[in-house]
């Protein structure tokens, strides 16, 4: 389910708008973060997660191959955990006020800090030099709430790649917040997560119309590959 069929109408709206059919294909490796949002347990195991999105399973191993390829071509890796604690509970109180009471202390319990639902996935590749980011609303980039654009910024990173869970909430939520940002930000189609097809389709499309790109891994890879070799050669 998680790759993603474009609509020649799509297409053509795209190409009015951008003039090409993607806008950020001309990546820079050197400049260019993958930011992984919210592959946790509490997300993925049946066990201890309080919103298990199954398809996330799935995703792990192109995920792992793009960490590989960035890192591989001079690029960072980010990993994100979504983070529940007291202050977040005062100062979003309304995302809190529309959950049941039963689903509040659920996610409370899975996402607090030292839970094994805040744990990220064991099959994901994280590195030494890889970094881990907290955040404590559904976006990675609202301002006040994460870390994350202060660090690629002091990284001299100015495009993110976006994959992880779910992608019409968390991953749509912070790729437009990244373009908002003055990130250059693709959806990487076969590494977002949704609970159906239809909702990833269409949080991507969306995304695609007005906010930034969509690419899969494979295209993402070749780019960084062929981009990374031009730079060598060229000195």
């Amino acid at each position: 389910m998680n790759q993603l069929d474009i609509p020649a109408s799509v297409t053509e709206r795209v190409l009015r708008r951008y003039g090409v059919e993607h806008p950020h294909a001309d990546l820079d490796p050197r400049k260019t973060a993958l930011v992984v949002i919210d592959l946790q347990n509490a997300f993925m195991d049946d066990a201890v997660g309080h919103a298990v999105c199954p398809a996330a399973r799935d995703i792990v191993p192109e995920v792992n191959r793009l960490a590989a390829a960035v890192r591989a071509t001079g690029g960072g890796v980010f990993w994100i955990k979504n983070t529940h604690d007291d202050r977040s509970a005062q100062e979003w109180s309304n995302g809190d006020a529309m959950l049941s009471p039963a689903m509040r202390a659920h996610r409370a319990a899975a996402m607090s800090e030292g839970s094994k639902g805040q744990d990220l996935w064991p099959n994901l590749d994280v590195c030494p030099e890889d970094e881990i980011v907290r955040k404590y609303r559904f976006s990675a980039f609202l301002p006040g709430t994460s870390e994350l654009p202060y660090r690629l910024r002091a990284r001299g990173f100015d495009t993110v790649l976006i994959a992880g869970t779910v992608t019409n909430v968390c991953c749509e939520s912070s790729a437009r917040d990244a373009m908002m940002s003055n990130f250059k930000t693709i959806m990487v189609t076969d590494a977002n997560a949704a609970m159906t097809k239809a909702e990833h389709e269409a949080s991507l499309i969306a995304f695609y119309l007005i906010f930034g790109d969509v690419m899969d891994t494979d295209f993402v890879i070749q780019r960084l590959t062929r981009n990374s070799r031009a730079s060598h050669a060229a000195g």
